[in-house]
């Protein structure tokens, strides 16, 4: 009887886990070639700019008369505002654009003093009656109400106590222009990044992943103030509408 020959039932794994690995490797380097690298994104900011001049303006005056009585100073200022009312008009201010307000009328009062030393002593005595009442003007004619504004206070030569506000300036087709700037500020944005892509070395930019819009600044001509909110300035005739756009753009995989 020969020698026993030692127990190999697991001779055969060796050998065929060689060919499973020799299969794997490959296939594995396939799927690594398959798989597409992460997208690349570029993020740039488009703005557009453009000047306007006021179409319309806002303007208030106000009219005051006293008297000792109170329905004497109710009469004068009932006076002293149609006056006022017709100095506008007569300086080209359409009637239907002047609103005057409801009229009030306070009681005056004032400080006396009577005797002296230990005997001195203050009171409160009436003091007449002030009347007042605003007068607004809302119009499209921008010159006409900008320079009445500055020469209503001639009636004070005539008795008449009014004081003149400050205007205020609007443009009407605002609406209608914020988005026709938003267009020009999306393609100023879509430049921006083509010309940062072409510097850096080449490539090419693929759809738009994402965009924002930014505050619409609208400020005083030459201003660049900028506010979380966005301004709204009404002081100025000339303005400036500033627009700002936020994009993100998926880089071509070449």
């Amino acid at each position: 009887m020969g020698p026993k020959l030692p127990f190999r039932r697991f001779d055969w794994i060796a050998p065929s886990l060689a060919v499973i690995a020799a299969a794997w490797i490959p296939s594995a380097t396939w799927e690594r070639v398959k798989t597409k690298p992460k997208d690349s994104v570029i993020q740039v900011t488009g703005s557009a700019k453009r000047r306007i001049v006021s179409d319309a303006i806002e303007w208030s005056a106000d009219v005051v008369a006293r008297d000792v009585e109170r329905v004497a100073a109710y009469r004068k200022l009932h006076d002293d505002v149609a006056k006022t009312v017709d100095f506008l008009v007569a300086r080209g201010i359409e009637r239907e654009e002047i609103r005057v307000l409801s009229a009030t009328v306070m009681a005056l009062t004032r400080t006396e003093v009577v005797g002296v030393g230990e005997e001195r002593i203050e009171r409160t005595v009436p003091d007449g009656f002030v009347a007042e009442q605003r007068i607004t003007v809302s119009s499209g004619d921008v010159a006409a109400v900008e320079k009445t504004s500055r020469e209503v206070t001639e009636l004070l030569e005539g008795g008449i106590e009014v004081s003149s506000g400050t205007p205020e300036y609007f443009y009407t087709g605002l609406g209608e222009l914020k988005i026709e700037m938003l267009a020009e500020a999306s393609k100023d944005a879509r430049t921006r990044a083509d010309n940062m892509v072409e510097s850096a070395g080449g490539g090419r930019i693929a759809r738009l992943r994402g965009a924002d819009m930014g505050v619409i600044n609208v400020n005083p001509a030459n201003s660049t103030s900028t506010s979380w909110d966005g301004n709204n300035d009404t002081t100025s005739l000339h303005k400036d509408i500033i627009t700002i756009v936020h994009a993100n753009f998926e880089l071509a995989n070449e």
